[in-house]
């Protein structure tokens, strides 16, 4: 079976989304401890917002990708609250 030939303009675009991904991680496990930290709240929700300018771009070319970092957090930081998806 051969592999599919992706064009060299899909390589940026995939590591500029690996680096969004791994900025909301990493701010994520910041404000589960730090739920009241603002600033932190406007860069989690700028890079959510930019994921989801970039993500498309991605997909309309190269097809779906596994998203998170699709929601926008409140203040204080909510995503630590009750319910959790398997509460439901």
């Amino acid at each position: 079976m051969s592999q599919k030939q992706l064009p060299k303009e899909f390589y940026p675009l995939m590591e500029e989304l690996q680096a969004v991904d791994f900025v909301l991680v990493e701010l994520t496990l910041y404000l589960d401890t730090h739920p009241n930290d603002t600033a932190a709240i406007q860069q989690f929700n700028e890079m959510a917002y930019y994921r989801h300018q970039l993500v498309p771009q991605i997909e309309q070319y190269y097809g779906p990708l596994q998203q998170f970092g699709n929601s926008y957090s409140g203040f204080p930081w909510n995503w630590n609250q009750s319910p959790w998806p398997w509460q439901l």
